[in-house]
């Protein structure tokens, strides 16, 4: 038996950083030039002046050169995995024609599988795509598993289809296109991996997020993603040895029938989930034409796309949901698909009552299609809606994806002015691999939304892509998400070149920016340019740094 009394930890010595000579962006002095960083806490903001009269020798001092300092990024809906093997695969978002698609494979380097991320036919002057076989050739016999840009669909090779049994099964032709439940099957196929290989994809999607200023990541986790494994190497970061990286916020998206069995699944799950919610499928994609609309795709006549689960289904869920006062929620994007999860809504209301569903904080991922009723109801029962503002970018202006499948129907698309003006909390997000891990991009989506009477101002688009993530979460410190004396200290460094007020009026424009108005500066998103990242902090500890930031 060993006698020898065990090591008592050393505490860490609490480090001071004093940031100064640049901007913070803090509701408790929209002038302040300097922030104090205690440890993991914001202990004090203000001006260059105090700067100068609370540094000493003990602090780190970093002169910030005019950059701005801002609350950290938390990105709504990512998938980790996924993204990181989109960052190392074939990216095909430049890909125009099955020949170059082809090439594309032909020139993959390596060994296993060839996984490639981003396609899209609708670019594409002739959208025919390469036969199966045609794949297989291009490998070298190699499985290839090409996911389309929506994630929703892909296409695969001859032998990946042999192996994941797809014959047969729904969503499978003699085509190379898999969706529906061929589409899972052969993802589950092409990711039967390592664990090892699953932190190393992981490990990529993190340093990505925290090179652009993101603090948190909510993940978003199913059965038919990546299953339970991927879902607990996602949530083993937040207790990981090793270098800090972003926080997860983890979801399982999968369906519960009564209270009892939303208990087992949790507890099943062997790790701690925020909640039953995320990409559990309602309905599927656009650009994929497995959403569920009301009326026929303009370009496919006949096709409505598809209902995975009814409205009694979903109904079920979310009464069992807030029986245990957890969240719940869908994935949904078509028209149809919210009907069903709104009907879903009433029905669970009737069971459990209103006040459970709306003390509960479910969660509605995408909402892409919503009419003035469909924000009304929502707003009704305090669902947060969890929108990519980087889908309307891509595929929101005249003649895109959205103009294809759905002509007129698509300029009320992805309602954020709506929203906000009903009170339905929204939050924003990527869900990368769908659009990238560029926080500033998104922003400057919600400023330049395709329909001008949906665009909302760069505050408010901020405060969704910051503060709006950990509510919808519901992250246990209200301070998260702003740097006040008190908060947390997760953060981001960027060097930017001008700094104003940017609103969708321009009547509000000219009154905000002077100075008595109060407003906090963000950077001006019209230069052609994303501000940079010199430095991304979360709790105190550096997730990021550039060469820049001390030089």
């Amino acid at each position: 038996m060993n006698n020898e009394p065990s090591p008592v930890p050393v505490p860490q010595e609490r480090k001071v950083v004093l940031y100064r000579n640049g901007s913070v962006y803090t509701a408790a002095d929209p002038f302040a030039t300097a922030m104090l960083v205690d440890g993991d806490t914001v202990a004090w903001v203000g001006s260059e002046q105090a700067a100068t009269s609370i540094a000493d020798s003990s602090m780190e001092i970093i002169d910030l050169k005019g950059a701005l300092v801002a609350p950290g990024f938390v990105d709504s809906h990512v998938h980790l995995t996924e993204s990181g093997i989109a960052l190392g695969g074939l990216q095909l978002g430049g890909v125009r024609s099955a020949r170059q698609l082809l090439d594309a494979v032909a020139s993959f380097q390596g060994e296993g599988p060839v996984f490639g991320h981003g396609w899209d036919e609708s670019t594409w002057a002739d959208p025919a795509m390469p036969a199966a076989d045609e794949l297989e050739r291009a490998a070298g016999g190699r499985s290839v598993f090409l996911s389309r840009v929506d994630s929703h669909s892909a296409l695969v090779s001859s032998s990946l289809a042999a192996a994941a049994g797809l014959s047969g099964l729904d969503g499978f032709t003699s085509e190379a296109q898999v969706k529906r439940a061929a589409h899972t099957a052969a993802r589950q196929e092409a990711r039967r991996l390592p664990e090892a290989t699953l932190r190393s994809y992981q490990q990529r999607a993190l340093a990505e997020a925290a090179e652009n200023g993101y603090v948190a990541l909510v993940e978003m986790a199913a059965p038919h993603i990546g299953g339970v494994s991927d879902l607990r190497v996602a949530a083993a970061w937040n207790t990981a040895d090793g270098p800090a990286v972003p926080g997860i916020l983890p979801y399982w998206g999968e369906l519960a029938a009564s209270e009892e069995h939303a208990r087992t699944l949790l507890e099943g799950l062997g790790v701690q989930v925020r909640g039953l919610a995320g990409d559990l499928n309602i309905d599927g994609s656009l650009g994929s034409r497995t959403a569920a609309v009301r009326s026929d795709y303009s370009d496919a006549a006949g096709e409505r796309g598809s209902l995975f689960i009814s409205a009694e289904q979903a109904g079920a869920h979310l009464a069992a949901c807030s029986l245990l006062g957890i969240q719940g929620g869908f994935h949904v994007i078509g028209d149809a698909g919210l009907d069903a999860a709104l009907k879903a809504l009433e029905l669970a209301a009737a069971e459990v009552g209103e006040q459970r569903i709306r003390a509960a904080g479910h969660r509605f991922e995408h909402v892409e299609i919503a009419d003035a009723d469909a924000v009304q109801q929502l707003a009704r029962y305090s669902v947060t809606v969890s929108a990519q503002p980087g889908f309307d970018a891509a595929w929101g202006h005249d003649g895109g994806m959205y103009d294809q499948r759905l002509g007129s129907r698509s300029r009320s698309m992805n309602a954020f002015a709506s929203f906000y003006a009903a009170g339905v909390p929204i939050c924003f997000g990527s869900d990368s691999p769908v659009t990238p891990l560029r926080p500033w991009s998104s922003v400057r989506a919600c400023l330049e939304h395709h329909n001008h009477d949906e665009r909302i101002s760069a505050r408010a688009a901020f405060l969704g892509h910051t503060r709006a993530g950990w509510r919808a979460a519901k992250y246990h410190n209200p301070m998260a998400g702003q740097l006040v004396p008190g908060a947390p200290a997760s953060f981001a460094v960027w060097d930017v070149e001008e700094l104003m007020v940017q609103v969708a009026d321009g009547r509000v424009q000219s009154w905000s920016t002077d100075p008595r108005a109060r407003t906090p500066l963000l950077p001006a998103l019209d230069t052609g340019a994303d501000p940079v990242c010199l430095q991304t902090v979360k709790d105190g500890a550096e997730l990021f740094s550039s060469p820049a930031l001390r030089s």
